[in-house]
């Protein structure tokens, strides 16, 4: 119950956001049901005719042959305008959809970890057909309005030429409802198989063309591709099912309308007989039974439509903010159709510039296995080098994620300038901090749209330089324009790495938070790197505090704190000169990686 009612509010906002075109667009498909009644009214008066039991003059069949073809191009020419000006309202309420799932993803407070799931496919076939699932039950209810026009009108003008014949008609299309109610929950559970398994094969691929580097060098392309063909064997399996599921509920639809044909044919023979019961009848009943179809046709698409727009009403509801429910799905968030986008206004400068940041407590746990953090303290003042280190699974990372509220907290607090950050998610974003990532995301456009991403350009060349990017970029043929390819695979791995710093900096933060950038550079490209970034916040031309995560010895010799993680606990705090004399965890760290740095400056 609760699945459907979850179905019809998502509806009822759909129809709610535009209701002038969506009223308008169910106006005009109520010519297309209704003329109909016309046609068979015609049909009866040109058939007696014909037939001498309501004998007319020529001109009068004439006139009446004349009326039914302009009754039927006046219905196909309304059909072509109506369905040209719903493909309108289809488009934009898939438009808003979408644009209200992305905009929770995006903006709305707590961590989207969450949310999201573990396969970038599965999200883009919600995005993609759970919302098409939505859109097209709201648009089977168009024709609604005028099939039960139809319906009515004919079977009152059927009823006062025989009740019998009529209710042979109408009784088989009883069966559709009863069918629909049995069939409904074995679609739905078929249905959400179907598109579990869908988008799985859509994350594979999406992996496979990703990851072409590896598989080639792996010599793995049988195996990946035999994956593949396993994946979409199951997708097959269960779109089948899914798709046999729905076919068989509109096959009874069909068969009870050639059922109530049957039965019509086989009772109007004993009421001709008698007299009661005309050849012109007759070719009305045969009329109005196609168009009479359409009433349990609607409601049976309807019914069979139910389960899955709850299936995909469940699947998008789970990608929204834990405080909003399914109403926030269809809520109209200005999304505009009508006019020209406005313009991107500059985010404000927020009037709070750091001084201190400061978490007490920290606490993530990430399964039995995971590298969860327990009780982690944290102090980041202005115009402080702060580097955060440890082995392998300490919880570097978790920590640097845990602080800008990418996962969710299980315990400890975070505060700016002394003030409590409720949602570090949506409070610590440029230009208060900005975040250069462990693994560069990068799309597959050009230099200049992955480095600006819609911020303003002013600050690009600066921050260029400041990331050591400045001379590759002059090597490069097309400059800025350079297209990076899917996930940066036409850079190198230092070159991606250091497009992320440049792309943190462009937005000219109070704290740049950096993880373990470090790892694909050279040494030499390393010690550039931080020597630029701590000239610059010298001169006041780049961030003037750093948070990094780094295990390599550039980084650890300028820091002013050192925070040692081991296994999710601070191991232990304070210069590098006092660690090495009072942390073990630390002395171990330096001494591996010495060895690690000496390897790399060993000529070949």
């Amino acid at each position: 119950m609760s699945g459907s009612k979850d179905v019809w509010t998502v509806v009822a906002g759909l129809v709610r956001f535009d209701l002038r075109r969506f009223l308008v667009g169910a106006l005009l498909w109520m010519p297309v049901s209704v003329l109909p009644l016309l046609t068979g009214l015609a049909l009866q008066k040109i058939f007696d005719g014909i037939s001498g039991q309501a004998p007319a003059a020529l001109d009068q069949m004439l006139w009446l042959c004349a009326a039914l073809v302009g009754v039927e191009l006046a219905r196909g020419a309304t059909m072509v305008v109506a369905w040209t000006y719903g493909d309108y309202w289809w488009d934009a309420a898939a438009t808003l959809l979408r644009a209200n799932v992305l905009r929770s993803v995006l903006t709305a407070p707590g961590p989207v970890a969450d949310r999201l799931p573990h396969a970038q496919g599965d999200t883009l076939a919600r995005l993609r057909d759970d919302v098409s699932d939505l859109v097209e039950l709201v648009d089977e209810a168009v024709p609604l309005a005028g099939a039960i026009l139809f319906g009515g009108t004919a079977l009152g003008v059927m009823v006062a030429i025989d009740p019998a014949v009529t209710a042979a008609l109408v009784v088989p299309m009883v069966v559709i409802g009863a069918a629909s109610r049995l069939l409904r929950r074995r679609i739905r559970s078929l249905h959400q198989r179907a598109r579990v398994l869908g988008a799985d094969v859509t994350a594979y691929v999406g992996e496979m063309f990703g990851g072409v580097l590896a598989i080639k060098v792996a010599g793995a392309e049988e195996a990946a591709l035999e994956r593949l063909r396993a994946r979409n064997r199951a997708r097959r399996d269960a779109a089948v099912r899914d798709r046999l599921a729905t076919d068989l509920l509109d096959g009874v639809t069909n068969a009870t309308v050639e059922i109530g044909a049957g039965l019509v044919l086989v009772l109007a023979a004993p009421a001709m007989r008698r007299g009661g019961f005309t050849v012109g009848d007759l070719a009305l009943f045969t009329s109005y039974a196609g168009w009479l179809a359409a009433l349990p046709r609607v409601v049976g698409g309807i019914l069979a439509r139910l389960p899955h727009a709850a299936v995909a009403t469940g699947r998008l509801a789970r990608l929204m903010a834990p405080h909003e429910d399914v109403r926030a799905l269809a809520r109209d968030s200005g999304v505009w159709f009508h006019r020209e986008p406005p313009a991107v206004t500059p985010r404000p400068r927020h009037d709070d510039p750091l001084e201190v940041l400061e978490a007490r407590g920290l606490t993530v746990r990430l399964g039995p296995r995971g590298a969860g953090l327990r009780e982690v303290d944290l102090r980041v003042r202005r115009g402080s080098f702060t580097v955060v280190t440890g082995a392998v699974g300490a919880g570097k990372t978790t920590l640097v994620r845990a602080l800008l509220g990418l996962v969710p907290l299980d315990g400890g607090t975070i505060t700016w300038n002394g003030r409590p950050v409720a949602d570090p998610g949506t409070f610590l974003v440029p230009g208060r901090v900005a975040h250069a990532g462990q693994v560069p995301r990068l799309f597959s456009a050009s230099l200049r749209e992955n480095l600006l991403l819609g911020a303003p350009a002013e600050g690009l060349g600066r921050a260029l330089a400041l990331a050591a990017l400045a001379d590759d970029l002059a090597a490069m043929p097309e400059g800025l324009d350079t297209l990076v390819g899917p996930r940066g695979v036409r850079l190198s791995g230092g070159q991606a790495q250091r497009a992320t710093a440049a792309r943190a900096l462009v937005r000219a933060p109070d704290l740049l938070v950096v993880d373990d950038l470090s790892s694909a550079l050279d040494v030499e490209t390393e010690e550039l790197l931080w020597d630029r970034l701590a000239t610059a916040a010298r001169d006041g031309g780049g961030p003037a505090t750093l948070l990094v995560v780094s295990h390599r010895r550039a980084a650890l010799e300028r820091a002013d704190e050192i925070v040692v993680l081991d296994r999710g606990r601070v191991a232990g705090r304070g210069t590098l000169a006092g660690l090495l004399a009072d942390c073990p965890e630390m002395r171990r760290l330096w001494a591996e990686e010495g060895v690690t740095e000496a390897g790399e400056r060993a000529p070949e």
